[in-house]
């Protein structure tokens, strides 16, 4: 709620056209003007990309603006940008009404929002543009990372390779429970292996976003499960604020003999079996840790299609020494309370859920 001026102070009347941050809720569509690689690397949740530049365009005005002038690059860049209005018009919004409230965002609120903005409220649309653009939300983003996750109690799931862990989580999740799935938003199940087939992991930038923008959502007073992570997932960086309150919340252990993991691995790690040639390119970067005859054996296994055995040995041989330094680094402080599991499959997992909730919030358990 804005407040009367103080003395000294002069009345500002709010600019028309111009919609801040807090103000984002009131309009029907988010309009990201940039180009779509700037779109890709991040953007507002719930933003539909319409660029007045597309990426080749963008940088043929920027090297025209460097290279012959400030005014040729306008003449030609106002062209293309009127030529992309016009398409995204005839292609998008001629069946919205009168009433249609769009917002409109470039990188700082300039030039690019405001042409399109400028068209469709001389059409008769009540379009703003934000202030601040697409900067101005990113900084928001930032600013909120530093605080924002230390406000819930975390309750953490940990356990070696094969314990099931994000599959418990989802569980949880159906049961009403508050989940952070950050692998799933990564795209990447945190391993050598983790790689999803045919997805490639987002932007850092877009990662980060969708962090906040689902702890946003939560409420601080409920419990929030997540799946014990190091620092980094795949290429992507863990918001350091985040990764600090996770490390200060308990962990869940589920503890499951290495025959058990080994089963639950062949399931959900099947789409590896298809392709032995990709499994030995996977299983070649760790050549310098393991040495050469380690992976040879393993080159092996796959031609003999012993993925049985081969899922074993880099438990024995990789995963569960690296999960037990990362364990001792990043959560030996922690309290842990063990969570034993004699079988993994889909009644197991389920049951292990409910008694998480049982445990830490028994009010939401369903049947």
């Amino acid at each position: 709620m804005s407040q009367a001026p103080t003395a000294g102070q002069e009345y500002q009347r709010p600019r028309k056209g111009i919609a801040t941050l807090d103000e984002i809720a009131g309009f029907d569509t988010i309009i990201d003007t940039r180009s779509p690689a700037e779109f890709a690397d991040d953007h507002i949740p719930g933003a539909i990309s319409c660029p007045v530049l597309d990426n080749a365009q963008r940088a043929e005005i920027g090297t025209l603006y460097k290279q012959v002038s400030p005014f040729a690059a306008k003449k030609l860049g106002a062209a293309y940008v009127s030529a992309n209005i016009a398409r995204h018009l005839q292609e998008n919004f001629l069946d919205r009404d009168k009433g249609w409230r769009p917002l409109i965002v470039c990188w700082r609120g300039g030039m690019r929002s405001g042409a399109m903005a400028t068209v469709f409220r001389s059409i008769g649309w009540d379009a703003c543009q934000l202030e601040g653009g697409y900067k101005r939300f990113r900084q928001q983003v930032l600013d909120d990372l530093e605080t924002l996750p230390g406000r819930f109690r975390y309750v953490v799931l940990d356990g070696p390779t094969g314990s099931a862990k994000t599959r418990v989580l989802r569980a949880l999740a159906e049961r009403g429970a508050q989940t952070l799935d950050l692998e799933g938003l990564a795209c990447h199940k945190g391993s050598v292996l983790g790689r999803l087939p045919g997805q490639a992991q987002p932007a850092q930038k877009w990662f980060e976003t969708q962090i906040w923008d689902t702890l946003r959502r939560f409420d601080p007073t409920r419990p929030l499960f997540i799946e014990a992570e190091s620092r980094k997932i795949g290429s992507l960086r863990l918001p350091a604020a985040l990764f600090a309150a996770m490390q200060a919340g308990p962990c869940c252990d589920i503890v499951a003999d290495r025959p058990t993991r080994v089963a639950y691995l062949l399931s959900d790690y099947d789409y590896f079996t298809a392709d032995g040639a990709a499994l030995k390119a996977n299983l070649d970067t760790l050549r310098p840790l393991l040495g050469h005859a380690r992976i040879a054996g393993w080159h092996q296994q796959i031609d003999d299609g012993d993925f049985a055995g081969l899922t074993d040995s880099l438990l024995e041989h990789h995963y569960d020494p690296l999960y037990a330094r990362a364990r001792a680094r990043d959560y030996g402080a922690a309290t842990h309370q063990p969570l034993p599991a004699a079988r993994l499959d889909a009644t197991a997992i389920d049951s292990l859920s409910a008694q998480l909730l049982a445990a830490h919030e028994p009010e939401t358990v369903t049947a």
